[in-house]
């Protein structure tokens, strides 16, 4: 049972017809497979059903057309291939949307070459990965959640290279002064920092001291911006 478990069901004769048990056998398992990826896609993501229907979808489009090609891989990934861009032409993905639509059509290939067993296997694997590395980001983004992007706006009499070293000593980890410029024909100086704030649950209790320090005038804290764009 075990020996044959994993046997394509087409290695007997790639060439020849494909039978209505196995067809079904084949886009039956790749639609379950699409299903599974559409629900393990939802896990601690941003997503829009479309793009759900479309990833529960893809595994059983290319399965039909390597089913299809009858034996011809090269052929059956070249129009596969074409699948996999028609939605990114026009909204750019996210990495971990690219991620998922490869995954799906991976599927999909070894269940269209009849490996249906290698399909559930290499679903399930990469599914659990993909949960795993998704809690793991949470507590990236938990730690990105700290850095901020602060600006201050101060009167021209302040000293603006040290006026708030006590204050980030005492409310942040790390405080970089990435930008000055002045405003008002002169009269003030807009300060843009990058900040890693100790706790997050002190950062009213920071801007107080700020807005104390420099008359009351302009203060914005906002998250900082990743410098890497995503995909």
């Amino acid at each position: 049972m075990l020996d044959t478990l994993f046997q394509g069901l087409f290695s007997q004769g790639v060439a020849s017809a494909v039978s209505v048990g196995d067809f079904l056998a084949c886009v039956g398992t790749s639609l379950a497979i699409g299903l599974l990826l559409a629900f393990v896609y939802t896990y601690r993501t941003n997503y829009t059903k479309s793009f759900l229907v479309t990833l529960a979808i893809i595994p059983s489009v290319v399965c039909v057309v390597i089913m299809m090609v009858n034996g011809n891989i090269g052929a059956g990934v070249a129009v596969a291939g074409a699948f996999s861009l028609v939605r990114f032409r026009s909204q750019p993905g996210t990495a971990k949307e690219i991620v998922s639509i490869f995954l799906a059509m991976g599927a999909g290939l070894i269940c269209g070459m009849g490996f249906l067993a290698y399909a559930v296997l290499f679903s399930v694997l990469l599914s659990a990965i993909m949960v795993l590395y998704s809690y793991l980001a949470t507590l990236l983004d938990k730690k990105e959640k700290l850095d901020k992007a602060l600006r201050v706006t101060i009167p021209e009499d302040l000293d603006y290279s040290s006026i708030f070293d006590d204050i980030f000593a005492t409310y942040t980890t790390s405080h970089v002064l990435v930008k000055v410029k002045t405003s008002n024909m002169g009269s003030l100086y807009k300060l843009s920092y990058d900040i890693t704030l100790k706790d997050a649950k002190r950062e009213k209790e920071m801007l107080d001291a700020i807005r104390c320090r420099n008359g009351n005038l302009e203060v914005a804290i906002s998250l900082r911006e990743s410098a890497t764009p995503d995909l």
